[in-house]
């Protein structure tokens, strides 16, 4: 977490709630959220056993709307959003034409000209910025919608039972990575089946305004499951988990995508992209390095650039470590080169002056619940 000025942060509508549920606030990525509430441990299993609501208010939405959004988009991202139907949402990257990850995102279509994109809190203001640079005279209305809207997220095995008390629409009919226009508890939302933690749950966009109501209606309604408030300590061990990508760690303007196994994102058949050639270029070459997943074999928390050995001699560093709460024992992602990156592999974590034996894991670190389609 950065050491920012809190007088300097921006504050999401519910940090109010966050102070009266006793939260820890942090600095993150210029914003204070809170970073527990009861404890990561029992937050993340919370969410892996039960159902959790976090706070993700200060992710970015960029609004993109007329006759030539669709073709915009397809030409800044990565993935194939032709393929996309109504009411679909799709993972992908933008890229920079040295193959740089501009940003990891979501895009959400409502129609063949209107779609909104979820970005990372860091990086809203830049993505917009780059969005109209590259938007140039195309026909398309162009809008940081972030400071307008509010994000929700309910994960965890009950998250459609809860949510099912205070909407109409039969939530089971929304399929994975696909989202529905419905209220909930009478205000206008737009609620998508995505996240970030492994487990089935829902993500809810909600006007700003409305936000800290719709809180404090959800926590009521997760009485009977005994719903929790999530911070980003348990969200960063329940992503770790899934060995899931984090911008600023695994990928970001100087990585290469396909090194960091997103090449399931980069349709390099479609149409002209940013960053097309380079990343054809780097394919045809091959990975110089693989990220892989790492299990401490031993007692040990790894944490970011802590270094990683080989019989000693330094191979790589951790981009990402945590403890996992699942699996009982320290796990971390880190590049190496392809010569170390076969699964059970045995290296080193440099922790505190001690090398502790690890070996090389193909991530998830558990296999996700979600049942995909």
């Amino acid at each position: 977490m950065s050491q920012e000025n809190s007088s300097s942060l921006k504050t999401t509508p519910l940090i109010d709630i966050h102070k009266e549920l006793r939260g820890k606030l942090v600095p993150f990525a210029g914003w204070q959220m809170p970073i527990q509430f009861q404890g990561v441990m029992q937050e993340h299993q919370c969410v892996r056993e039960g159902v959790g609501i976090f706070d993700v208010s200060h992710m970015g939405e960029i609004e993109i709307q007329g006759p030539s959004a669709k073709g915009l988009i397809q030409k800044l991202v990565t993935n194939d959003i032709d393929s996309m139907h109504d009411n679909q949402a799709l993972y992908t990257l933008m890229c920079l034409e040295n193959g740089g990850v501009v940003d990891d995102l979501l895009v959400h279509r409502f129609s063949e000209d209107h779609y909104f994109l979820c970005v990372n809190a860091s990086n809203a203001e830049k993505d917009f910025q780059w969005i109209l640079k590259n938007a140039g005279t195309c026909d398309a209305t162009i809008r940081n919608t972030s400071h307008e809207t509010a994000q929700l997220a309910i994960q965890g095995k009950h998250s459609e039972a809860l949510l099912q008390k205070l909407c109409e629409t039969p939530l089971s009919e929304i399929r994975y990575y696909h989202f529905t226009k419905e209220k909930i508890h009478n205000f206008a939302s737009i609620i998508a089946r995505t996240g970030y933690t492994g487990e089935d749950g829902f993500e809810v966009y909600v006007d700003a305004g409305d936000a800290e109501p719709l809180f404090r209606a959800i926590l009521d309604a997760g009485k009977e499951f005994d719903l929790k408030p999530i911070g980003l300590g348990a969200r960063d061990t329940l992503r770790m988990e899934m060995g899931y990508a984090l911008y600023g760690n695994e990928i970001n303007e100087e990585s290469r995508p396909l090194e960091a196994g997103l090449g399931w994102v980069i349709k390099l058949s479609k149409d002209e992209f940013i960053g097309q050639t380079e990343l054809k270029k780097q394919k045809a070459e091959g990975n110089r390095r693989k990220l892989v997943g790492v299990r401490l074999l031993d007692r040990g928390v790894p944490r970011p650039h802590y270094r990683v050995l080989k019989n000693g001699a330094p191979v790589g560093e951790l981009t990402s470590g945590t403890f996992s709460p699942t699996l009982n024992t320290g796990i971390g992602l880190c590049y190496v080169s392809p010569e170390y990156a076969e699964p059970g592999t045995k290296l080193e974590v440099e922790i505190r002056k001690l090398n502790v034996p690890a070996e090389v894991v193909k991530p998830p670190f558990l296999p996700t619940s979600v049942k995909k389609d």
